[in-house]
């Protein structure tokens, strides 16, 4: 049996994201409604989660990487609590301006996790998202792509392009999980 890798997008999917600003503080970071419940079905499924994130307020110097890692030690605890395993998380630390090849859409973190996590079946994957870019960037990897309407969904919905369409549009984390599990029978 192949791997079963999900590959998810953080702020807006997972938790609450502060639209026009950044989770800067553990205090910040809190679940959204449902993505507890989506998290653990992934994980009872025997999904291994791949968190793939933009944190561009690193680059542009809005917060630290040592802020980032506070915040990422407490979602991984957060996680932890309600017995979900988090397999890798993949950051892209550039400013919004610096034409990385890592920041979504483009697919640098993707392939570094490919190369981590070793054979899998590109085609049997999924992305969840709540940008276009992640849904651009999910599609131009070959992942089956999901977009939710949690975080910025509801503003990006109308900047989705047609030749990166997702697969399927949910209102959140947990209604993701069940489409993603009854895809993967």
């Amino acid at each position: 049996m192949s791997k079963k890798i999900i590959f998810l997008d953080r702020d807006g999917v997972i938790n609450w994201d502060p639209i026009g600003d950044y989770i800067k503080h553990p205090d910040d970071f809190r679940f959204l409604e449902g993505a507890a419940e989506g998290l653990k079905k992934l994980n009872d499924h025997n999904f291994e989660i791949v968190i793939i994130s933009n944190q561009a307020g690193v680059g542009d110097g809005v917060f630290s990487e040592k802020d980032l890692d506070r915040v990422n030690k407490k979602f991984l605890e957060d996680a932890n609590k309600i017995g979900v395993s988090i397999k890798h998380i993949y950051y892209c630390l550039h400013g919004k301006q610096a034409g990385c090849l890592c920041r979504k859409p483009e697919v640098g973190l993707f392939k570094q996790a490919e190369t981590e996590l070793g054979s899998f079946d590109k085609s049997k994957a999924f992305y969840v998202g709540d940008k276009s870019s992640d849904i651009e960037a999910g599609k131009k990897y070959g992942l089956r792509a999901v977009f939710v309407l949690t975080g910025h969904g509801e503003n990006e919905f109308k900047k989705l392009k047609p030749e990166y369409y997702p697969d399927k549009t949910l209102a959140d984390l947990n209604e993701a999980a069940d489409y993603i599990i009854s895809q993967s029978q």
